[in-house]
């Protein structure tokens, strides 16, 4: 038995009208991983179908249950207040087989969203709401094993406390609907919040294949107390007109060293740090570096 996750689509929250009709659920930044307990034993899948169980062996023991069933959830690590980390979460990503002391530093829980088979039956095929009160029955909780809460018909209540809480965003799930393996489906739509950051441009990597010749990305830095601190690489989000302006416009700031205060990734093409623009990110690595960083655009 293999159970492919479904995948939501990026979109807006439901019309107001129409909010009703859906369910939604803090999005937590973290792996998704399907967990399957059948005969007495645990199996984490990822999302590609790899085998990580042995990568989070303290899961084991809090899933472990008489009951034969299949979980969809995501594993994800904490920082001290109790948030996600995605940051903390990389250096257990790609581990095998964490010695203790990395398993306590770094602790995980996972937070199961779904219930896609139980006691050898099938519940793909009935609607969300069905599905969310047979995991609530389960009473699964335990040690680091969480149930997060669902919230029918309050998608904008959800999405604010989210911002209050630097969360990722929401998810949006509609009531009546089936789980669709391996499906990105809009019967569930991802609701991200957008950070955005000013930041000065410092210098920048050559492009490879359709952008040789060109920028491939912009090395940014942020200002501090000790000068300009490099925050990351930007790859994405441009267009030719703009990879054109900006080419135009740094090269005649070319100077021979790095205007970074720290290390930055060479070798590269540095400039005086006199541009500034504005990128949309996803937040921040545990070293200070920008995730997934996209150019919006220069504002000097």
């Amino acid at each position: 038995m293999l159970i492919r996750p479904m995948l939501a689509v990026s979109g807006e929250l439901p019309i107001a009208s129409q909010e009703e009709a859906w369910a939604a659920e803090f999005k937590w930044d973290g792996v998704r991983a399907v967990a399957y307990l059948l005969d007495g034993e645990v199996r984490l899948l990822s999302r590609n179908d790899r085998e990580v169980t042995g990568a989070y062996p303290e899961l084991r023991a809090d899933l472990a249950s008489d009951k034969n069933m299949v979980l969809d959830g995501e594993i994800v690590a904490l920082d001290s207040s109790g948030a996600p980390d995605f940051g903390r979460l990389q250096s257990r990503m790609h581990v095998r087989a964490p010695d203790r002391s990395l398993v306590a530093a770094v602790p995980v829980v996972y937070h199961v969203f779904d219930v896609l088979h139980l006691e050898g039956r099938s519940t793909l095929r009935l609607p969300y709401e069905k599905r969310r009160k047979l995991l609530e029955d389960l009473r699964l909780e335990r040690g680091r094993v969480l149930v997060p809460p669902s919230f029918p018909g309050s998608a904008r209540v959800v999405l604010d406390v989210a911002r209050e809480h630097g969360l990722e965003g929401i998810v949006c799930k509609r009531l009546d609907a089936p789980y669709l393996p391996g499906r990105r489906s809009e019967l569930w739509i991802k609701v991200k919040l957008t950070l955005m950051l000013d930041v000065v441009v410092g210098g920048w990597k050559p492009g490879e294949g359709r952008r040789s010749g060109t920028i491939g990305s912009l090395l940014v830095g942020v200002p501090g107390d000790e000068g300009l601190r490099y925050v990351g690489h930007v790859g994405t989000g441009f267009t030719e007109r703009m990879l054109h302006e900006l080419l135009v416009r740094l090269t005649p700031l070319v100077r021979p060293g790095s205007p970074f205060t720290g290390p930055a990734p060479e070798p590269a093409h540095w400039v005086e740090p006199v541009l500034t623009g504005e990128v949309e990110y996803a937040g921040w690595t545990r070293d200070g570096v920008l995730r997934h960083p996209t150019w919006r655009g220069l504002t000097t």
